[in-house]
């Protein structure tokens, strides 16, 4: 802390010839939280995974993101990063690891990158500290140990971000070019959520280039229209291409890309309801994996003590599962309720919000004395751009109406620039002033220990009261003894400042590290005690937090284990809601559905099976691999329905067909041979019509078909047809009798077999 107030341009002469021994020992603890450990997630997000192992195949696969092996649907996302974990695959080997290695070293990129940005302009210790504080966003590297692909969405719009710098230093036209062409690049990773930074880019360039305002349309227009270009290149390929020389887009009620990027991934994401084909009603957008707790954690407790716990778990998941409308006061998938303060709830502070205080006391603080007319400094200029980031992604996130808990690593690069750049100037404000903003420095490191007590005070039963207290007594005591020594320039208040620092970043470096702690979940990525539940907010009354998941679960064609009629989750049995979770009135913790669903009180599950088909009453608690296998509901396959569709396939492009790629994903992996989701990624995608159908079954494509539900959206015809014109094969032949060894959903569904002449 004494060197903070060394002249910027001094630090950078220093630092030109050297490594910065500071920010060594920062990459390696980045390096460590993304990439220590990965090796043991087997499948990864299995969604994703199958798709990585179907483009391996062929080059038709590989350019339109296939989901199968067979080029029959896409997966719900742009092609890019699936290009790029397709390559590290083919380079490595196929592995979980190797898929998400690129979103692990995009994280470490991210740490370097921001570290370069802030460093420039508020000086290298500025330039650190926002680097330590990327690396220890809790939900930065819990996001990237997976293979989604929120990771490298980051590190590409930071790596526009630094071309769109040099392009205001350098006064060049090509560099603006570069910096939107890359934001054209990210859409095609993640469609409109690279979009969310545009405010950002155009306030600094209007702001910080000294051209004329006619330059500066003219540039901003050319550029616009680049980014727009690169943005839709992909569509416009795939949109042109005959529907029959192409995988149908998936997720895509239309078969288009485009109306995939504004509507499932674009405004229904602010809306929080989507149309499903089939229903009357606006329902709730699907969760991108399913449903948000469907995942599978091994542990190395005893059966025993998992069965003890069992009631318990249920009853906190089922509580935290309730839909918007249902009473649950963390809202769907635990991202809390719109409004101001959604960013301070539970489920979501936890993930991204540790110094936010800290950002408020150090935004006033460089926005001190600003004039609107002007002149701004170079300061100011960089504080805009973060602020113009800031703003509206965090509005965003306050209001919107459905996305996950690791989308908010949009909000990670601002938060940890002004963290950087604003211990740096309320340091100086502290040594220099004896006015309000004097008072800047200890007001943030109090209010912000108080709102880091606050986040953890839900975890006391799992972390202890004595790290809650001693983040609160120590943000107390040091903020009052820094008000108090606050005209003392000496080695003793330089110490406090750099321990208030440290206590600040304390807790959000252990929240960083849960997910190497307590097992990670590849589906639906948080960080927190109970990171591998894929929930990412408090245990609620759970015993052990380290056994947050669902164990018990069985893959199709296992046996379902011990059920209870309590607190189940099942599928939809012919209702027309379309299989999707909706709010409901809340009974007894469970989920329900609306009125006039059949099944009342239960949480229905995309893909699930009938009513026979429980989710069971107990969780399995040791792992039948050294690997975890966190890819979603059926994170394994069921070998002896394996062996007979093997042995009885007769030449069928297909092994066999399902409803959605929750089912047929994990055997894509397992084998590489064609399945068929018949429904797309949730099921509910219209791809398939019964004429479609009958022309296959005819040309020998499939014949196997496994059903455990009736289908939803636009197939529930297809699935009427398929039961009425097959011939059922027992369950004898196929059906594991084990259910300790097979995890996954739907145990008690069906196998059909199809002829036609």
């Amino acid at each position: 802390m004494k060197h903070m107030n060394s002249e910027v341009k001094e630090e950078r002469t220093s630092n030109k010839k050297r490594i910065d021994l500071f920010l060594v020992p920062i990459v390696l603890i980045a390096a460590f939280l993304n990439l220590f450990k990965i090796w043991t997630d087997e499948y990864a997000n299995a969604y994703y995974t199958a798709a990585v192992k179907s483009m391996l195949q062929s080059f038709h696969n590989f350019f339109y993101a296939s989901f199968d092996p067979g080029g029959y649907v896409t997966i719900d996302k742009p092609p890019v990063v699936f290009w790029i974990q397709t390559i590290s695959a083919k380079i490595f080997g196929f592995h979980g690891w190797s898929v998400i290695l690129p979103q692990a070293l995009a994280g470490i990129g991210s740490v370097l990158l921001l570290y370069v940005l802030i460093k420039r302009t508020f000086g290298v210790w500025a330039g650190r500290f926002a680097a330590l504080a990327m690396a220890l966003t809790p939900i930065v590297p819990a996001v990237s140990r997976t293979n989604n692909i929120d990771s490298m969405l980051v590190f590409t719009l930071l790596l526009a971000t630094w071309m769109l710098f040099r392009a205001v230093r350098t006064v060049k036209f090509g560099w603006v070019l570069a910096a939107f062409a890359m934001i054209g690049v990210a859409f095609n990773m993640k469609m409109l959520q690279a979009y969310m930074v545009l405010p950002a880019f155009y306030v600094f360039y209007v702001v910080a280039t000294k051209i004329t305002w006619k330059k500066k349309i003219a540039f901003l227009t050319t550029a616009t229209a680049l980014m727009l270009a690169v943005s839709v290149s992909w569509a416009v390929v795939v949109d042109s291409t005959s529907a029959d020389k192409r995988p149908y887009m998936g997720s895509s009620q239309t078969n288009s890309v485009l109306e995939l990027a504004f509507g499932y991934n674009g405004i229904n994401r602010l809306t929080g309801n989507t149309s499903v084909t089939g229903s009357s009603h606006k329902q709730p957008a699907q969760t991108e994996q399913q449903t948000a707790s469907s995942e599978t954690k091994q542990n190395s407790n005893s059966s025993a003590d998992s069965s003890q716990s069992s009631n318990q778990r249920k009853s906190s998941f089922s509580q935290k599962m309730q839909a918007p409308g249902g009473g649950n006061q963390n809202g769907m998938f635990n991202t809390g309720n719109p409004g101001p303060f959604r960013l301070f709830q539970k489920g979501l502070s936890d993930q991204i919000s540790w110094l936010l205080p800290f950002v408020i006391f150090s935004i006033v603080g460089l926005f001190a004395g600003v004039k609107f007319k002007g002149p701004y400094t170079a300061k100011q200029k960089e504080s805009l751009f973060w602020l113009a980031w800031l703003l509206p992604v965090a509005v965003f996130f306050s209001i919107a109406g459905f996305f996950h808990q690791y989308y908010l690593i949009m909000l990670a690069p601002p938060i940890a620039a002004f963290a950087g750049a604003g211990a740096v100037a309320l340091w100086s404000m502290y040594k220099q002033h004896n006015d309000w903003k004097s008072w800047l420095l200890p007001g943030g490191i109090l209010t912000t220990a108080a709102l880091q007590v606050y986040i953890m005070s839900p975890y006391v039963s799992s972390i202890g009261v004595a790290p809650i207290a001693g983040v609160g007594a120590l943000g107390v005591i040091l903020a009052l003894v820094l008000a108090i020594r606050k005209q003392r320039k000496n080695s003793l208040t330089n110490y406090l400042g750099a321990a208030a620092m440290v206590v600040l970043l304390a807790m959000p470096a252990y929240w960083a590290m849960t997910p190497i702690i307590y097992g990670g979940n590849s589906m639906l990525p948080s960080a927190g005690p109970d990171s591998s539940s894929g929930m990412g907010g408090p245990p609620s009354t759970a015993t052990n937090s380290k056994q947050s998941g669902f164990n018990g679960m069985q893959p199709p064609g296992s046996s379902s284990g011990n059920s209870s009629s309590n607190n189940q989750m099942q599928p939809p049995s012919g209702s027309s809601n379309g299989g999707q979770m909706r709010g409901g009135s809340s009974n007894n913790g469970q989920m329900q559905p609306p009125s006039g669903s059949s099944n009342s009180g239960q949480m229905q599950m995309p893909g699930g099976s009938s009513n026979n088909s429980q989710m069971p009453n107990s969780f399995s608690s040791k792992s039948s691999s050294s690997k975890r296998k966190s890819g979603g509901m059926n994170a394994e396959v069921n070998q002896k329905l394996l062996n007979y569709l093997t042995k009885n396939n007769t030449g069928e492009k297909y092994l066999f067909a399902t409803t959605d790629s929750t089912s047929a994903a994990p055997y894509i992996i397992k084998t590489g041979k064609p399945v068929m989701a018949m429904g797309g990624f949730s099921g509910s995608d219209p791809i398939l019509t019964v004429s479609k159908l009958k022309a296959m079954i005819k040309k020998g494509e499939v014949k196997h078909f496994y059903l455990s539900g009736m289908g939803k959206g636009g197939q529930s015809d297809v699935i009427t047809w398929i039961k009425e014109n097959s011939k059922e094969i027992p369950s004898s032949k196929w059906q594991s009798t084990s259910s300790s060894a097979q995890q996954g959903p739907s145990g008690n569904g069906t196998l059909y077999e199809i002829t036609l002449k």
